[in-house]
């Protein structure tokens, strides 16, 4: 396959995940407080997430460079980096959210700690704040990014960081997903692989949903 064939076939498939989430979110609406209690949850998500692995593992191959899953060019450089975007981005949130309230938008975090569900909540953590950032930056940082790389470093950068925010499904967080995109690409740009900004993802998300049933609201 060529890189322009796998352009075009990542292309389908970021339109195809904008399409679904779009489409749910319409459909649905915001999610329950509680929906990350549920096991269902973190079953579909594990699912849908191995569906779209196993399509970006398939578009890449075997041109496996193309995924940047290697060691950045310092590891040093890319841990300063790496804290410096995270306060960046709690920087916009602090700005943007209360004009946006894009995280009551999206609604999955819950509004507080419930032990008796604990053990669905930990399935679910593990889903956010592991699967969720190394398949992400796989579709987006590593395999859009190399793929879009050819046309510009901001074509790729811009590029990844919209498509990453409408594969959300949100108009009100669009802004802040999409600024966190486009920080992720310049960091995977930077180091020159996808791993620092797996462990930005993660850590960002992990926070989130620590913060969530801890602080009181």
């Amino acid at each position: 396959m060529s890189d322009r064939a796998r352009l075009s076939a990542w292309i389908a498939l970021i339109a195809f995940l904008v399409s679904i989430a779009y489409l749910g979110r319409f459909a649905e609406g915001t999610p329950d407080r509680d929906v990350l209690y549920r096991w269902s949850t973190a079953a579909g998500a594990a699912i849908q997430y191995g569906v779209i692995l196993l399509i970006v593992l398939a578009i890449a191959r075997p041109k496996w460079s193309l995924l940047a899953w290697r060691r950045p060019r310092s590891w040093g450089a890319a841990l300063g980096l790496g804290v410096a975007i995270l306060i960046g981005i709690y920087i916009v949130l602090a700005v943007l959210e209360p004009l946006l309230h894009g995280g009551r938008e999206q609604g999955l975090t819950p509004s507080g700690w419930d032990p008796t569900r604990a053990d669905a909540y930990v399935a679910n953590f593990v889903a956010v704040a592991v699967i969720a950032p190394i398949v992400e930056e796989l579709t987006f940082r590593g395999l859009g990014f190399s793929l879009l790389a050819p046309f510009g470093k901001w074509v790729a950068i811009l590029g990844v960081g919209v498509a990453f925010a409408l594969a959300h499904g949100l108009l009100q967080a669009f802004p802040e997903l999409a600024i966190f995109g486009c920080a992720l690409a310049w960091l995977r740009w930077r180091t020159d692989s996808v791993l620092p900004g797996i462990c930005v993802h993660a850590a960002f998300n992990a926070i989130a949903l620590i913060a969530a049933v801890t602080i009181d609201k």
